[in-house]
């Protein structure tokens, strides 16, 4: 841990990905290309399904709001990591550290909830077809995202009011290219063991409860697509699913994955580099996903190009 003095903070050391300085240039044009990708690509998505009329469904206000949230989630982490990669400066301030890592942790969280509620959403739309409009109005969709944030912004906000308790050590350096949880724990030399306990179980405690609700909506989006006696209607049922299977899959198989990784070996920042995984690429593909298994989303895309070929 290093020494164990408490001091008043004023910055961290962020070691990030690599040290070497042969890497930084290509680190810097690697990932300002993933997060132009990922800006546009999620913009692209909020465009599409708020301009076409047809996609003014439950289902894709579920999805401009997913792509909202990955957009402030890549934005938490990738423009800092840039700038410290082009001024060679890794230092960031402890004002800015605990915001970050607040933010990401928000943002992550949301993305989870959201993810949770387009499984319910895909759920009421197989299992209950014909009461799906009357089910998922949009009063309830809004309603639905709004709690969300509420109570994630309750969540945070604990959060924050126990970070602030803590103290640190002299040895601050975080094996990490952001403020990360975990990493910005291990740097406290707080005796406040319960503060600690919450703060490293409270958003497993999240994630494994949406985890659990998306299950179990899809072991009951199975159960009703076996009672399906055509095969064209199966298909269709599971087409209609494919793409949030896809994310989500993504999304907890890289985080999952991870964090086992971050538990069996102590090479930090290897841990570091393959986080990159989910905070960056994940938000990057998922555009992708929903564009190329997406049948709607394709006919949208087509239709605004040659809305522009023909008004240039």
């Amino acid at each position: 841990m290093g020494p164990k003095n408490k001091t008043h903070i004023s910055q961290f050391l962020l070691l990030g990905i690599s040290e070497d300085p042969r890497w930084q240039t290509v680190l810097f044009g690697l990932f300002l290309a993933m997060y132009l990708v990922t800006v546009l690509g999620n913009l692209l998505i909020i465009l599409i399904t708020i301009s076409d009329s047809h996609l003014h469904t439950p289902m894709y206000f579920f999805l401009s709001n997913l792509s909202f949230v990955d957009i402030c989630f890549t934005s938490t982490t990738v423009p800092k990591m840039l700038l410290n990669l082009q001024s060679h400066c890794k230092f960031i301030v402890y004002r800015d550290c605990i915001t970050q890592m607040l933010s990401f942790l928000f943002f992550s969280v949301l993305d989870i909830s959201l993810l949770t509620i387009m499984a319910y959403d895909r759920y009421v739309a197989i299992c209950h077809p014909l009461h799906y409009t009357v089910i998922m109005n949009p009063r309830l969709c809004v309603l639905m995202v709004l709690v969300f944030w509420i109570a994630n912004s309750l969540h945070i906000s604990s959060q924050g009011f126990m970070v602030l308790q803590l103290s640190f050590c002299t040895e601050l350096k975080i094996n990490h290219f952001f403020c990360e949880l975990n990493q910005v724990l291990q740097l406290t030399c707080s005796e406040n063991f319960v503060n600690v306990l919450i703060m490293y179980l409270l958003p497993m405690v999240l994630a494994a409860g949406s985890l659990i609700a998306i299950l179990c909506s899809y072991y009951k989006i199975l159960s009703c697509i076996g009672t399906i006696s055509s095969a064209q209607g199966k298909y269709k049922a599971f087409s209609t699913c494919a793409s949030h299977v896809s994310v989500v899959s993504l999304f907890y198989c890289t985080g999952i994955s991870i964090y086992l990784s971050s538990v069996v070996t102590e090479n930090t920042q290897a841990t570091a580099r393959a986080s990159v995984l989910y905070s960056v690429v994940t938000p990057m593909l998922n555009p992708f996903v929903y564009c190329l298994r997406n049948k709607d989303i394709k006919d949208a895309v087509k239709k605004l190009l040659r809305w522009k070929q023909n008004h240039l």
